[in-house]
C-alpha cells in the first residue's frame, strides 16, 4: 500500500506544480514578448538504505516556447517589435546582463530609456539617456534618432542604438524574474542581422484555449490522485481488520 500511496502523492505535488506553470502562462496571456514556459518533468530513481528500486518525477526549470507572438500595430514611437530570432539587452534589477523581447518601450523620469516592466534598456555604451526631444525615430536597426526641440524638422540626430543579440537559443535559459540569460554567463556581441518593426508590439505567445485544456486535465489528474491516495489508506485500514481477525 506504501508503493501505491507514495506514487499517488508525487502525482498530486506534480499536478500542482503544472498547474502553477500553466496559471503563470495563462497570467501573461496579454504580456507583451512573454514566452510561455513548458512544463518539464525528469524520472529519477530514489536513493536512500537498500537499492534505489523506486522512482520520482522531478519538476525542472520550466523551458520556454520560444516562438514568435502576434505581432500587433500601434502606431507608438517607442513600440518596436523585434522581426524573427533576436533579443534585446537589458539590465535587471539586480544589475546584470539579461535578454528581453519586450518592445513597450517608455522614457522614465531621469530621461532614461526602460520597456514595459521597467528594467533599462541597453545600447552601444550602456543604458539609454535621451535628451529633450519633439520628436523620435526607431529604426530598423535599433538605431534610436530625435529631433531636438527647437529644431528644424528635417533635423535628425543619432543618439544611441539599442544593442540587439541573437544567442543561441539552446543556451537561453528563463530566470525567476522572466528574463533570459545564457547558461554560461556568456554576453554575445551585438548582431546587426537582428532588425526591427517600428510602432508595432510583439504580443504573448500563449494560447489561452490550449491553457485552459491543460488546466482543466491538471485538475483532473490531481483529483484522481487524491482518489487513488484516499484508495490506499482503505485498503491500508482493510489488511489491519483482517489482520486483527486472524491473529
Amino acid at each position: 500500500m506504501d508503493r501505491l500511496l507514495y506514487i499517488a502523492m508525487n502525482g498530486a505535488r506534480n499536478a500542482q506544480y503544472g498547474q502553477q506553470v500553466v496559471a503563470n502562462n495563462l497570467a501573461n496571456a496579454s504580456t507583451v514578448g512573454f514566452k510561455a514556459q513548458i512544463e518539464h518533468f525528469e524520472s529519477e530513481p530514489v536513493y536512500g538504505p537498500g537499492h534505489p528500486v523506486r522512482a520520482y518525477a522531478s519538476e525542472r526549470i520550466p523551458a520556454a516556447d520560444l516562438a514568435s507572438g502576434p505581432v500587433m500595430t500601434t502606431g507608438r514611437d517607442l513600440d518596436v517589435a523585434i522581426n524573427g530570432e533576436g533579443w534585446m539587452e537589458v539590465q535587471a534589477a539586480d544589475g546584470s546582463v539579461a535578454y528581453s523581447r519586450r518592445g513597450d518601450l517608455r522614457i522614465d523620469a531621469s530621461g532614461l530609456l526602460t520597456n514595459g516592466s521597467g528594467q533599462l534598456v541597453m545600447g552601444e555604451g550602456g543604458p539609454i539617456t535621451l535628451p529633450d526631444f519633439e520628436s523620435l525615430v526607431i529604426g530598423r536597426d535599433g538605431s534610436i534618432s530625435i529631433r531636438a526641440a527647437g529644431q528644424a524638422a528635417s533635423t535628425l540626430v543619432t543618439i544611441d542604438r539599442l544593442r540587439l543579440v541573437k544567442p543561441d537559443p539552446a543556451l537561453l535559459e528563463r530566470g525567476e524574474d522572466g528574463l533570459f540569460r545564457t547558461r554560461d554567463g556568456s554576453q554575445p556581441e551585438a548582431d546587426a542581422s537582428v532588425t526591427l518593426t517600428g510602432g508595432a508590439l510583439e504580443g504573448s505567445n500563449v494560447n489561452s484555449v490550449e491553457a485552459m485544456v491543460n488546466m482543466m486535465e491538471y485538475a483532473r489528474f490531481y483529483e484522481t490522485q487524491v482518489k487513488l491516495m484516499n484508495l490506499a489508506n482503505e485498503n491500508d485500514a482493510a489488511s489491519s481488520r483482517l489482520m486483527r481477525l486472524s491473529g
